[in-house]
């Protein structure tokens, strides 16, 4: 199979009348669904031609992912750009899109009033009356490649312009196969959708739906700034399936939900996007026995992951995770600035990963992608292409990858070079501190430290110098009650840079 539509059609055979996607208000079947994204798709393919980006304007929804597979069906690429952005960052992604489609709803519709672009605007209905085009659909079919884009998805850029990742179908369907297999995913699974869709942890959510039949229980992300409401949702839709950034779990443990109640239909947890403390993470295994826990690594570049680890046993205090092995159909390797390969372990270099799933670069940004997407030999006269993640890692002894920090959050301060991760995993070690967030104060070369917890901070600062060398100490460290997450689920780090400046 080529094609994503592909799959969603087996599954709409296979399972017809089970649930496909529900949102708390809107529930599809697997039939529904798909019949409801014919109906957008023969919309779409008489509004834009096959291989254009269409910009979804939209929260995560039932109705909206009718929409994104819609514009599959139209032979087009989905972007999701959420509302709730500053209007002038959707303005730039639509710069960088130059998108001929604008999917709106009654909301979003006002947003897309005040840009000056002239596009198609399509309104988003539940309900649609439009006929299906099967011959239209068929011919779009016929032509379409497995290289073809499925999605775009931006992220920041470090000149300041939004940078669009787009995924092919081959990489995700590569992906998808893997992940579904190894981690034996069943139509009978319930997954609770923590991501928005402009996130890519979400891809994970929706194609294991797809590829198995699972249910896909999209979680209202309201939901996550009050635990006990989060977690009676969790067991009302029997959910068993989590694969949620790292710092919605860390949230729920820090603020005590699992001592409300326990989801205990739960049998997977898969989490990523930062480094998973390991108090936080133990008091969901204390909670969740039987579970299976698993830390994935990867950027947005290579398709969702591209190494996993599986957690064996109770982890301990001080405890490193490591990001594992590669999965099948990659190569995950380090390299020095010298560019030259690292094989002797407790080396740090720079992660890059070859192989399946690779995104096809920037959008309508060729600098960009020749930057980070670059070509080595394995063997004379073959190449094979390569992304340069800029995370750091390094080999234990056991022959585990470990992650160590972005290049970007590694600082040089008093002679060291430090990586301010591992500032705040030594103050999460600490009993009573319930999460942190470690900025540097460029203008006055001072490292602050926030934090959640009732801990004094004289008892803070003197465990800390057990644990740390002096250089690593942070000059400030201030107690927050906030601990704010960006949209992707992880920790708003521009937030605290704002409040040092004191912007905030």
């Amino acid at each position: 199979m080529k094609n994503i539509l592909d799959y969603l059609e087996k599954t709409e055979q296979q399972y017809p009348n089970a649930t496909a996607v529900d949102d708390g208000s809107l529930r599809l079947t697997w039939k529904e669904l798909a019949d409801q994204s014919r109906r957008i798709g023969t919309t779409f393919a008489k509004k834009v031609k096959p291989g254009k980006p269409v910009v979804i304007l939209a929260e995560k929804s039932s109705i909206t992912l009718a929409a994104m597979f819609g514009v599959v069906y139209a032979g087009c690429f989905y972007v999701i750009v959420d509302p709730a952005q500053p209007l002038a960052r959707i303005q730039e992604m639509f710069q960088v899109l130059e998108p001929e489609l604008v999917v709106v709803n009654d909301k979003s519709r006002e947003i897309l009033k005040q840009t000056s672009d002239r596009k198609k605007i399509y309104l988003l209905k539940e309900e649609q009356n439009e006929a299906v085009d099967r011959d239209l659909l068929m011919e779009i079919r016929r032509k379409s490649q497995e290289t073809d884009l499925l999605y775009g998805i931006f992220t920041s850029g470090s000149t300041g312009t939004p940078k669009g990742i787009v995924v092919s179908h081959r990489a995700v369907i590569d992906f998808i196969i893997h992940f579904t297999y190894i981690f034996q995913f069943e139509s009978c699974d319930r997954i609770g959708n923590q991501a928005p869709f402009d996130f890519d942890v979400s891809v994970k959510d929706i194609y294991t739906s797809v590829f198995t039949g699972a249910a896909l229980i999209l979680i209202p992300k309201e939901l996550f700034s009050t635990p006990p409401v989060l977690l009676d949702y969790l067991c009302e839709k029997e959910i068993t399936t989590l694969i949620w950034a790292v710092s919605a779990l860390s949230l729920v443990a820090a603020l005590k939900g699992l001592n409300y109640k326990v989801p205990k239909e739960v049998k997977k947890i898969l989490f990523s996007g930062e480094v998973m403390p390991v108090k936080q993470l133990r008091m969901w295994q204390e909670a969740l026995p039987r579970a299976e826990f698993v830390n994935l690594y990867g950027p947005t570049e290579i398709t969702c992951n591209c190494t996993y680890h599986p957690i064996r046993g109770m982890v301990s205090d001080g405890e490193k995770i490591p990001i594992g092995r590669p999965f099948p159909g990659r190569t995950v390797f380090l390299l020095d600035d010298k560019g030259k390969k690292i094989t002797v372990s407790g080396t740090i270099g720079e992660i890059c990963v070859a192989g399946e799933s690779l995104s096809e670069g920037y959008y309508h940004n060729t600098e960009e992608t020749k930057k980070r997407f670059l070509c080595y030999s394995v063997q004379k006269e073959k190449e094979e292409r390569y992304y340069k993640t800029g995370d750091l890692g390094y080999y234990g002894d056991d022959g585990e990858l470990y992650f160590s920090g972005r290049r970007d959050f590694q600082i040089k301060h008093m002679g060291h070079r430090i990586e301010l991760e591992e500032i705040e995993r030594a103050l999460e070690q600490i009993h009573g501190l319930e999460r942190s967030c470690c900025v540097m104060d460029t203008k006055r070369n001072k490292i602050i430290a926030f934090y959640l917890g009732e801990i004094p901070l004289n008892e803070i600062k003197k465990q800390l110098r057990e644990i740390v060398p002096a250089y690593m100490i942070p000059h400030k460290i201030v107690k927050t009650e906030l601990m704010p997450l960006n949209k992707n689920g992880k920790t708003d780090r521009e937030y605290f840079r704002q409040k040092i400046r004191g912007n905030v």
